[in-house]
């Protein structure tokens, strides 16, 4: 790997459209690629097929608890050790029952926490480090859901939804630096995570296809990213739509 590299960070490597993003920079170039995982097991499977995808890179994993404030402080901190990563790209989550959810509150708990804490503490502890040294894209995956409130999914939703706005309030906060923040908004996505979904025949975009837009928007630094792109003029109708008529959509 050359001495002048560039140092990536993925936050939930294990997610499908993680992987298929990680794929897309090694075939770019070698980099240097820090995946971050809650599974040990799952995190190094992923990090032995990069290193044979791309040999010239240095691929590190890391492991740690990514609901504690003090365990992802930590993480954060030996990641950059010893140098600011160019991106960070923030990609684990989970999609919860919505009726479970209703039903029970340690599960609207969880798919809170993780959803939208979990992403934004990490957001916070690595922008701090790219603040100061002026520069780096930070990506963060939202979602459609968030852009407005369903009865089929609005715990996720309403947890998307918070992400979108701290990263408004970050892109706020960062418009004089060199710093790019970028939030994503994936549509249904064919993944393990929407596994429900592919058998009930809702229609899946490809991981692959989603990962391209990422990594494309990343490299241009927009401030939101729809992927696929189809999903912006969806939303938009969406979002307008009169309440009246909404309200009788079954969605």
């Amino acid at each position: 790997m050359p001495q002048s590299h560039t140092f990536i960070v993925i936050v939930g490597a294990t997610s499908a459209i993680a992987e298929h993003c990680a794929r897309q920079w090694l075939q770019q170039r070698p980099v240097r690629l820090l995946l971050m995982g809650r599974n040990q097991e799952r995190t190094d499977s992923i990090a032995t097929d990069l290193r044979i995808r791309s040999p010239l890179s240095r691929i590190e994993t890391m492991v740690g608890d990514f609901e504690s404030a003090a365990s992802i402080t930590s993480l954060v901190k030996a990641a950059t050790a010893q140098e600011v990563p160019d991106m960070v790209l923030i990609a684990h989550g989970a999609l919860p029952d919505q009726q479970a959810c209703q039903q029970d509150l340690t599960q609207a708990q969880a798919a809170i926490r993780v959803n939208a804490i979990s992403p934004v503490l990490f957001a916070e502890a690595f922008v701090d480090g790219m603040e100061r040294a002026g520069k780096g894209t930070l990506g963060i995956i939202g979602s459609v859901a968030g852009d407005r409130g369903r009865k089929s999914n609005y715990v996720y939703g309403a947890a998307k939804g918070l992400v979108e706005r701290y990263a408004e309030g970050l892109q706020h906060r960062l418009a004089a630096t060199g710093v790019k923040v970028v939030l994503i908004k994936p549509g249904p996505t064919d993944t393990p995570m929407t596994a429900q979904l592919k058998s009930m025949g809702t229609p899946l975009a490809d991981p692959a296809a989603v990962a391209r837009a990422i990594v494309r928007g990343m490299a241009r630094g927009r401030p939101v990213v729809y992927a696929p792109a189809k999903w912006a003029l969806v939303m938009l109708l969406l979002r307008h739509l009169p309440r009246f008529v909404f309200h009788r959509l079954n969605i």
